[in-house]
């Protein structure tokens, strides 16, 4: 979120570079009107306190709107162990590859008759799928180019109201109190996705050579001690860059750390359960993502009507990411 160079630094570097040159800054609705913004900031949910400049202007990190794929047997750049978000509908499946959304953060495609937002949030590795469709109305989405809680702030560009990435609800402008549907994306390794849909699609840069696509611009910085453009309260008990699961559905919201999973390979909790198994890297560690250290692939189920495994939306992000939108929840970690 905090850079749009196309060559990778090192998250000390990162760090350096902002406290000198675009360190964060309190903003307030008419500022944000004098650069632009069409939206109504007099409808809100949040403090205007709570929003920080990450660092590119609006639509500085683009969005992919016209996205391109490639069938699984053209691809040859991926490595297999690298993480990808899938999703399946109705037939159709598709892979958006980390090394090219840690570069866009925002993917607005159509699958099927399912027009659909994939999202990724480097600074929370919050790896999330909407369905965009909304009273009546589809939506488009770009990045504003602030942070909230050091998550991503979307704007839909219909109204131009501002969305938090994580939860997907309208936090300013006319969309306000709105949400959008999660669906049950996997964010898994390359392997994974091959084995379980071989006639999957996979998407790919329009211009390949508009980024360091499979380098990592944000080094190292899911061992960093501390999250990057956060002034919230911390979690207690947790590392606060510790993985955690978070599974957030009508009936359940918890989460429960990327640890105690896998050291059981399967947990059920509220009906929902949850799987480990080894083989993707992270997409924070490493420069080179297929490097990165071995963090595995979560798969989140219940039970159908007819006794089938039906996967549940979910995500993998970091513990202070679940405790900062979800204070009322304690993180499980034995």
């Amino acid at each position: 979120m905090f850079t749009v160079s196309c060559k990778p630094l090192s998250f000390l570097t990162l760090l350096a570079m902002l406290l000198t040159v675009s360190a964060p800054v309190l903003a307030d609705g008419e500022r944000w009107k004098r650069e632009g913004w069409k939206t109504d900031f007099a409808k809100k949910s949040i403090s205007f306190k709570e929003i920080l400049s990450g660092g590119p202007p609006k639509d500085g990190i683009p969005s992919i709107d016209n996205p391109v794929f490639k069938p699984i047997a053209d691809i040859t750049d991926i490595a297999d162990q690298e993480p990808v978000v899938s999703l399946s509908i109705a037939g159709v499946a598709r892979a958006y590859p980390i090394r090219v959304l840690i570069w866009h953060e925002i993917v607005n495609d159509k699958i099927g008759e399912v027009p659909v937002t994939v999202t990724y949030c480097p600074l929370c590795n919050s790896a999330i799928a909407f369905d965009r469709r909304l009273d009546g109305q589809v939506l488009d989405f770009g990045t504003t180019g602030k942070l909230r809680n050091s998550d991503l702030v979307m704007y839909d560009r219909t109204t131009e109201s501002w969305w938090q990435q994580f939860t997907g609800e309208a936090i300013v402008g006319d969309m306000l109190g709105k949400s959008l549907k999660m669906l049950p994306a996997r964010l898994e390794s390359y392997a994974q996705f091959k084995a379980r849909e071989p006639k999957g699609d996979v998407l790919v840069p329009n211009d390949p050579n508009m980024r360091r696509y499979g380098q990592n611009p944000y080094v190292g910085y899911d061992r960093a001690a501390r999250p990057f453009l956060y002034n919230g309260e911390m979690p207690k008990g947790i590392n606060p860059m510790a993985r955690v699961v978070a599974v957030r559905t009508k009936k359940a919201t918890f989460a429960i750390a990327l640890a105690l999973l896998r050291q059981q390979e399967t947990l059920t909790q509220s009906g929902i359960t949850l799987s480990w198994q080894a083989g993707q890297t992270s997409a924070l560690d490493a420069r080179d993502i297929a490097k990165g250290r071995n963090v595995g692939t979560v798969a989140a189920s219940v039970t159908g009507s007819n006794g089938t495994a039906e996967p549940v939306p979910y995500d993998v992000t970091f513990a202070f990411v679940f405790h900062a939108f979800h204070p009322e929840h304690k993180i499980r970690i034995k």
